[in-house]
């Protein structure tokens, strides 16, 4: 799924539109492997264009051009994606580049407007932001965190973050919903710069996984209906929005690649905003290439370091992911200690798991270990030996039930502090 230009980012004229790839100018085509492609400008409902090319069948090329014109179209051996704006070659060694040239180029002037918008999102952040930014510009390979854009209100500018950069980098960006994450075909985003969702919830571990390794990893397997896998080398950026604060995404207390900016409302609302930031592009670019990084050397894996994109907004999202099985467990243990008042409650990983698994069917192990283990700074018994425990029987009834393991130890005592703790 990709979001065409609107119109205004267009610079040439639809009445010229058809003049630049005709159907009778060898020009207009290409043939990678043993297909033929024709190069097209399609009109937009809004008054833009979007630039393509169709499968062209060999019997049609030879009806609109002479055996000499086809001998004169240019021939590849098959596909790359190697993403430059600095220095973009469309056609490298023998293979056709799939990545797209963007349409603005860096000129000298003023980009007030995109400075004061981006200003408003990225806060106190700004020259992280422009850095992020500038990276995207001028060194499109490298990794950068996923950059999260969250407010419960409306009109805080989310959407237009996302439009301003799908103008600048047309269709080196797209748009994916919630569903396309879960799918196993995503040819259509695989060899994208930018992946960008509008209203994000991925409330399930394993979407926020796919992400994760996504956003760090140098290759991945691509795959289209009807075609067999293949790898290719992954240089995506995800740049999330959504109007939920605490739980669009699962993101664990010890997870690095996320930054999260709660974004406020505008004072004053402006209708052609991105109208007027769309002629301030080429000053813009000047202004990335101009400008020197305040990050300026890489300080982990994905170039800005924990302490410089941790916020609020972040801590809020840890912090909502393991409430959840903190409270759910604590009210779930005070259950426990008042159907068996006076009793030392024994637990290994799998029990707790098992007596959750209704209210949290999400639930892993790991999650459990790290709650005990690392938040509660519960220690399991070295060895496994036997101890009583609690589970749910067939009538939903607490009952006590003998077991062999590697158990924790609950006292009343140490229950009525935690929940004194909770308040």
């Amino acid at each position: 799924m990709d979001r065409q230009r609107p119109a205004g980012r267009c610079t040439i004229s639809m009445a010229m539109a058809d003049q630049f790839f005709p159907l009778n100018q060898p020009g207009s085509y290409i043939r990678v492997q043993t297909s033929y492609y024709k190069r097209t400008r399609q009109p937009m409902v809004t008054g833009g264009y979007t630039d393509g090319w169709l499968l062209w069948s060999s019997e049609t090329l030879k009806k609109d051009l002479s055996a000499d014109a086809i001998k004169k179209i240019r021939k590849f051996d098959a596909y790359c994606c190697v993403p430059s704006h600095t220095d973009y070659r469309e056609t490298i060694g023998n293979y056709f580049n799939k990545y797209h040239p963007l349409e603005f180029k860096p000129e000298p002037g003023s980009c007030e407007t995109i400075l004061g918008f981006l200003g408003h999102i990225f806060g106190e952040q700004c020259e992280l932001g422009l850095d992020y930014i500038t990276l995207l510009y001028t060194r499109p390979v490298i990794k950068l965190p996923i950059l999260c854009l969250v407010s419960k209100e409306r009109k805080t500018g989310k959407t237009t973050f996302l439009d301003l950069l799908k103008v600048i980098f047309g269709n080196n960006m797209t748009f994916n919903g919630n569903h396309d994450f879960r799918s196993q075909f995503n040819s259509d985003w695989m060899n994208t710069l930018i992946i960008g969702v509008e209203e994000v919830l991925l409330d399930k571990k394993e979407d926020s996984e796919k992400i994760k390794n996504l956003s760090t990893a140098k290759v991945s397997k691509v795959e289209a209906k009807s075609k067999d896998k293949r790898e290719t080398e992954f240089f995506g950026k995800f740049i999330l929005c959504s109007n939920n604060e605490y739980n669009f995404i699962v993101i664990e207390p010890t997870e690095t690649r996320y930054w999260v900016r709660k974004i406020p409302v505008f004072e004053k609302e402006n209708v052609r905003l991105l109208e007027q930031m769309t002629t301030e592009i080429p000053a813009f670019l000047f202004h990335l290439l101009e400008r020197p990084l305040s990050v300026p050397v890489g300080n982990t894996r994905m170039w800005f370091s924990e302490q410089q994109i941790r916020t609020d907004a972040l801590l809020r999202v840890m912090r909502n992911n393991r409430n959840r099985l903190e409270t759910e467990l604590l009210l779930l243990l005070k259950e426990i200690q008042e159907h068996d008042p006076g009793q030392k409650m024994c637990f290994a990983n799998k029990d707790i798991l098992d007596l959750l698994k209704k209210s949290m069917p999400r639930l892993t192990r790991q999650d459990v270990s790290q709650l005990m283990q690392q938040e509660w700074g519960l220690v399991p018994v070295p060895n496994s030996l036997s101890y009583s425990t609690y589970c749910y029987n067939n009538l939903n009834e607490l009952v006590s039930v003998a077991k062999t393991g590697r158990y924790y130890t609950i006292t009343e005592e140490w229950l009525r502090q935690k929940f004194d703790e909770s308040g």
